[in-house]
């Protein structure tokens, strides 16, 4: 699979951009705030109706673009892979004061969640060591973008599971505010947890096989000297629903339910579904006091141990940065495992950020038949043997140009 045509359309800095991309390595070099992390950002955006770093889709339209009567801005991608050639397209558009996006694939209008898996990609950045030390919610994000590539089913139940935990919190506070029949709650607490189970169990099976990936890579990147356990931590008691399941707690923390993805099965949907209804019954009366949903995915969280140590509160910015290098790697085995499919692998100025094992390392990853994207302020730390075999461009306040030899 590659993205072998981009368009772009006010998006960003890009007032108008039109690439034909190689199908193999692709290097482009330009100074901070030119456009490099922009073009990668199309790409994910394109891939997944998300933005990495975006709060809201208003901030992707140009600047420039927001004189006009109706700003918009418009991606468009030609995607080739083994079965078919694909054609995406996203326009974000204001119109009367909202915001609107039309997805469409092969002409034809579709949902965010309809994105999931057309075009694969896995995106690289220095801020990725956040994910290691920044909020579980960062730490969510991550687990359901890997898995929405690989399951439309997950991102639909995301999706829905989203809507209707605002309807239900919404409920439970006119519940607190006004009184009313607690009944009420049954029928989104019936769609919560059918939703909520689909997540939490898609979770622990990618947290498990990642972690059973991480065994091999992590122990490279760190010259054996360690070994990294993966422990989805759950805002449910899932013990009640499987025997099987393997708990740990972390010597410094309170008790809390951790699922170790080492050693253990996971837990049947309907297990999880069952202790889900369980909790949500048990503590509504407080769910209505506090007017909030208490438990379920959107609480729970994914940590990382070395040694028994959180690496998330304890661990060094090295130990940080080569877990989100590892994991990283091991999402690419994963996506390459499940789909059979080369995912395109986007590398936004990390480089700088290695030192030579780990760069070398990285570089080895990729496979030959592999669409890659790099960033980079300079050259330097690339080798001319790595140069030869690249596509080479330069970008300058959102234009983009072959470099000169």
């Amino acid at each position: 699979m590659h993205l072998s045509r981009l368009s772009l359309t006010n998006f960003r800095n890009y007032v108008r951009c039109d690439l034909d991309l190689s199908p193999s390595l692709t290097v482009v070099r330009g100074a901070n705030a030119q456009g490099k992390t922009n073009l990668l950002e199309a790409i994910y955006y394109l891939a997944t109706g998300e933005s990495p770093r975006a709060r809201t889709d208003r901030e992707l339209i140009n600047w420039l673009a927001n004189e006009d009567p109706l700003p918009f801005a418009r991606l468009e991608g030609r995607v080739e892979g083994s079965d078919e050639l694909r054609e995406l397209s996203i326009v974000v558009q204001v119109k009367d004061d909202r915001l609107q996006k039309e997805i469409r694939i092969n002409g034809v209008p579709r949902r965010s969640t309809d994105l999931g898996g057309q075009l694969k990609v896995l995106l690289f950045m220095p801020e990725d060591i956040d994910l290691i030390a920044g909020s579980p919610d960062a730490r969510r994000r991550y687990l359901d973008a890997a898995i929405s590539q690989l399951d439309r089913r997950y991102a639909r139940a995301l999706s829905t599971y989203s809507r209707v935990l605002v309807q239900r919190n919404s409920l439970l506070r006119q519940l607190r505010d006004h009184y009313g029949d607690p009944q009420q709650l049954e029928f989104w607490d019936e769609r919560l947890t059918e939703q909520g189970s689909h997540i939490v169990h898609a979770r622990l099976a990618t947290v498990a096989t990642l972690h059973q990936i991480l065994q091999d890579i992590h122990p490279r990147l760190t010259g054996g000297a360690e070994r990294l356990h993966l422990l989805y931590r759950s805002s449910l008691p899932l013990e009640g629903a499987n025997n099987l399941l393997a708990y740990r707690q972390l010597p410094f923390e309170a008790p809390h339910p951790e699922l170790s993805a080492e050693g253990s099965d996971e837990p049947s949907q309907a297990g999880i579904k069952e202790v889900c209804w369980q909790q949500l019954q048990e503590h509504r009366q407080e769910e209505i006091e506090r007017g909030m949903t208490i438990t379920g995915p959107h609480r729970d969280d994914l940590r990382f141990l070395v040694g028994g140590v959180d690496m998330c509160v304890y661990g060094s910015r090295g130990q940080q940065r080569t877990i989100a290098i590892a994991l990283k790697l091991a999402e690419l085995d994963l996506i390459r495992a499940e789909t059979g499919e080369e995912p395109i692998l986007l590398l936004d100025d990390v480089m700088s950020e290695l030192d030579e094992e780990r760069r070398r390392y990285l570089l080895d990853s990729i496979h030959g038949d592999q669409q890659v994207l790099v960033t980079t302020t300079d050259l330097d730390p690339f080798d001319q043997a790595f140069l030869d075999s690249a596509a080479t461009w330069t970008v300058d306040e959102g234009r983009i140009e072959p470099l000169a030899s």
